[in-house]
């Protein structure tokens, strides 16, 4: 841009903000934060959507049609049939969708409730909860599928509160999260086959590395994969999970420390044996944990060392929450 063309926007530009002050609330531009919402309301509502229109008719060379109406992040925008056809919009779009992308970004991390808030705090444009969660139902989300053959798949599960009627109050719901080849994820909402499905869709390796924490839910699903008579699973109990669960039998520290080393080695009898003599409930909760998931229980030190494969499951339950 010339410095000529500079100087004119600055000019039209002193002139602009001298008639939006003019008619700003000042009661409202107190304060640094007070100007921002002021300014960026005025940009939204009287600005952004004249200029817009500008930008849309010279792209599209046309302004025929019946007029829409279109929520952006530059303020609501009166398109025309025409317009919005060349444009690529969706029909019976309501939002523009770059708006569409942030609202899908903060549904994502957030209740759509919350997504309502954050979105105009963010952005000055507001966008129902009930909008938002239409538009979440509304995409074609395409599971990813592993571009190479999947020698390891880790699995963890959660719980979702969903929000009832009134007077029904919340209700929790499972979903479940899978890992493959430690690139690619799929979620999937009350629906344990669709989960086995997609991972027996893959071209997978056998015998198949499989991790998990010690939930039942968890090694239901992996008994599911890979049925077929010559094909096996490789299972392992996720170690942070294990030693996670050592540790809540508490008692003596130099007692965990050395369970600690023999479980490193996969040593499931001796470090029964240090416990076979407490009493307290955790103790034996522990015992009967580590007879569960013997098979499960393999020689860590030696997997890490020689990067046979991973030996926790922690990557999958950072997705899951």
């Amino acid at each position: 841009m010339n410095q000529e063309k500079q100087e004119r926007i600055k000019a039209c530009l002193q002139e602009l903000s001298t008639l939006l002050y003019e008619e700003a609330d000042k009661s409202k531009v107190a304060d640094l934060e007070g100007i921002e919402k002021t300014v960026r309301s005025q940009v939204l509502e009287l600005v952004s959507p004249e200029i817009a229109p500008f930008f849309i008719k010279q792209t599209t060379k046309t302004n025929i049609g019946k007029t829409r109406k279109i929520k952006s992040l530059v303020g609501e925008l009166k398109l025309k049939a025409k317009q919005i056809q060349r444009l690529g919009l969706k029909p019976r779009s309501r939002l523009s969708p770059l708006l569409q992308k942030c609202c899908l970004r903060l549904s994502a991390n957030e209740s759509y409730q919350k997504a309502e808030i954050e979105i105009e705090a963010l952005t000055g444009v507001k966008v129902g909860h009930t909008t938002q969660q239409k538009l979440v139902l509304e995409q074609d989300f395409q599971l990813p599928v592993a571009k190479q053959a999947v020698s390891e798949v880790s699995v963890d599960g959660g719980k979702v509160r969903l929000s009832g009627q009134p007077q029904a109050g919340c209700h929790w719901r499972d979903y479940k999260t899978v890992r493959l080849q430690g690139i690619y994820y799929g979620a999937f909402f009350d629906d344990n086959q669709s989960l086995v499905d997609y991972v027996n869709s893959q071209r997978l390796v056998n015998p198949l590395v499989c991790l998990g924490d010690g939930h039942d839910g968890v090694w239901n699903l992996v008994k599911e994969f890979c049925k077929s008579e010559n094909f096996g699973r490789w299972e392992i109990l996720d170690w942070y999970h294990l030693k996670k669960n050592l540790y809540k039998v508490g008692g003596s520290l130099k007692r965990l420390k050395a369970a600690e080393t023999l479980l490193w080695q996969g040593q499931v009898d001796n470090t029964q044996a240090l416990f076979l003599h407490c009493r307290d409930k955790q103790a034996k909760n522990f015992i009967a944990y580590l007879e569960k998931h013997r098979s499960r229980i393999v020689n860590y030190a030696y997997y890490q060392a020689e990067q046979l494969c991973s030996i926790g499951s922690g990557a999958v339950e950072s997705a899951i929450k």
